[in-house]
């Protein structure tokens, strides 16, 4: 890099403690700062710098990165002191999955301190992010791209640009765990019909990944359909009902119909209400297959 960026990284998760890793492998000047300081201590031992609040972690001027649970979160960090420390110049990339509307609302509010603003949503589970292979879509001034696409380069296997609203790159993300999301459901039904009707769980999975279902989410997720048993949990389940929900306020104020983002919301609804929140989000199949008269324990 021409120079060695400060960072503050806020937000060490399941996610969040690979990528920010990756920015120490990219030279960057990290600090960083999480709710629980035992998260950091991997990235502390590696050379970050630890901070006592998102505000502390910020150099003006500098770069924040916030990847961090929901709306909320982002705007405690932004206006809870974090924002304002950054001041005039200081770039703020917003990673985590956020309405659009409060992408749009952040980079508003960054332009009057004369901040910089860009989203910067991504695909793929913690061990992609801990390999700095994932997926990136980002949107936001173009002036600040070149910027941010330095620390994207370090994180990930490819960014696509989409834009100069931030809230485009937020609607992408959204699409694309919609999708991931129906994937996992449709996976989920048919494997229990499979079931039904005597052929073997794994099987039909691995069938499924090595003729027509090639693919990285097939590949990621019916192995685990399959058991009913996630080994690692890659996104909280709690999390991908906070996005269905996200999904269904994005399509109504589109005017665009989406029957099966209201099933999913439901599914996703129903698995939380049995205790089921901090399982990963493929565990709707244990839902799935109560519903289909098949006990989600059995043979486990």
């Amino acid at each position: 890099m021409a120079r060695k960026e400060a960072v503050a990284f806020v937000g060490l998760g399941l996610m969040g403690q690979g990528m920010a890793a990756n920015l120490l492998k990219a030279g960057l000047a990290l600090t960083v700062h999480n709710r629980t300081e035992a998260k950091a201590r991997a990235l502390m031992h590696a050379g970050a710098r630890w901070a006592g609040s998102a505000a502390d972690a910020v150099t003006p001027g500098g770069i924040l990165v916030t990847m961090v649970a929901d709306d909320r979160a982002v705007n405690e960090v932004v206006k809870g002191g974090a924002g304002e420390r950054l001041g005039a110049g200081g770039l703020h990339l917003s990673m985590s999955t956020i309405a659009p509307e409060t992408s749009r609302e952040l980079r508003d509010w960054h332009a009057a301190r004369g901040t910089h603003y860009v989203a910067a949503p991504v695909f793929g589970r913690p061990a992609a992010a801990a390999a700095a292979k994932l997926w990136v879509m980002y949107a936001g001034e173009d002036s600040a791209k070149p910027r941010a696409r330095e620390l994207l380069t370090a994180m990930s296997q490819g960014a696509f640009d989409f834009g100069t609203d931030p809230g485009q790159a937020n609607v992408v993300k959204l699409c694309g765990n919609f999708l991931i999301a129906t994937i996992i459901e449709s996976l989920c039904e048919a494997m229990n019909l499979a079931q039904k009707n005597g052929v073997d769980r794994e099987t039909f999975g691995d069938f499924l990944t090595a003729t027509v279902f090639n693919t990285p989410v097939f590949h990621s997720y019916a192995p685990i359909i399959a058991a009913m048993h996630a080994e690692q949990i890659g996104f909280e389940l709690k999390l991908g009902y906070k996005d269905m929900k996200l999904i269904r306020d994005c399509a109504e104020r589109a005017a665009v119909p989406m029957p099966f983002a209201s099933v999913l919301r439901d599914r996703f609804l129903s698995s939380l209400a049995k205790g089921r929140g901090d399982m990963d989000w493929s565990q709707i199949c244990l839902a799935a297959a109560e519903e289909a008269g098949i006990d989600p324990g059995a043979g486990r």
